[in-house]
């Protein structure tokens, strides 16, 4: 089994009590996918053991020793956003004996250490927020209809509630998702974009596709940056990782993350993980 790759920001790294990644495909157990893949959602077409172990896996590389509890949810491309109370997750009480989540929503915050949030891509934009002064965490999950529905927003929002996080204090890093180079959306989407922001037509560009006719594409990672910047984060405090799902590749030719459109619907899931140590 090949071992893990996965992709952290530098600048929080030199956070002490601080844990994240971003999973790709590599390493893991799987052998759907193109075999010896770190699949970390539970798809019809992988055995659900070795979904639970490439889970584990991962915990295991990104948490504190023993493996901090991870903690996911059902996502339904929504802005509902849920505050995790430790004792809850310790307990088990936040996923099912198999392992699968209970609560449904797009975004997770929590100032209980020793607990993994986790949000699950495979093309949609990962966004994790980390308030460095309070210690508190929150890890989204944005495809196009729930960064129209500012689930970003709506989850600095719960922070500064629930925290009473500042956005000035707060740092953010909008993981791998898939790119304007690749995402091609219909004009319901533009619609639905110019409806909910001022700068709903600058997220849109229109390239040509493979036959030469024009496509539109929308930019998600500029999209949610820019969330973050009108919610008050500062810019130079914003990691974007800037690496698209559909064609980025490894240098043995593989593709480097899932990815639902580029794999036309067959393939796995990421999990992006922020927890703060059980020691911190």
């Amino acid at each position: 089994m090949a071992a893990l790759e996965i992709v952290k920001i530098s600048r929080w790294t030199e956070i002490p009590w601080l844990r994240h990644g971003f999973s790709t495909r590599k390493g893991g157990v799987s052998t759907v996918y193109g075999g010896e893949s770190l699949n970390l959602g539970w798809t019809r077409e992988d055995d659900p053991t070795r979904v639970a172990e490439n889970r584990m896996l991962l915990r295991k590389e990104v948490s504190d020793a023993p493996a901090m509890p991870l903690v996911t949810v059902r996502q339904v491309h929504s802005n509902r956003v849920l505050a995790v109370v430790g004792e809850e997750a310790f307990q088990g009480r936040l996923e099912t004996p198999e392992g699968k989540a209970v609560l449904e929503g797009d975004g997770l915050i929590t100032n209980a250490p020793g607990v993994l949030l986790a949000a699950g891509t495979a093309d949609c934009i990962p966004v994790l927020v980390v308030d460095p002064v309070r210690k508190a965490i929150g890890a989204f999950h944005a495809g196009w209809r729930g960064t129209a529905a500012h689930i970003v927003e709506y989850g600095l929002e719960a922070m500064a509630r629930e925290y009473g996080s500042r956005r000035e204090d707060m740092l953010a890093a909008i993981g791998p998702g898939i790119g304007a180079c690749c995402y091609t959306v219909g004009e319901e989407v533009r619609e639905q974009f110019r409806s909910e922001f001022s700068y709903g037509d600058e997220l849109f560009r229109t390239a040509a596709g493979e036959r030469g006719q024009l496509q539109l594409r929308i930019d998600l990672w500029e999209a949610n940056r820019r969330q973050l910047i009108d919610q008050g984060v500062p810019a130079d405090r914003i990691a974007m990782v800037k690496e698209c799902t559909a064609c980025t590749f490894e240098t043995d030719g593989r593709r480097k993350y899932f990815s639902h459109r580029a794999d036309a619907g067959v393939t796995g899931r990421m999990l992006n993980l922020i927890g703060i140590s059980a020691t911190a």
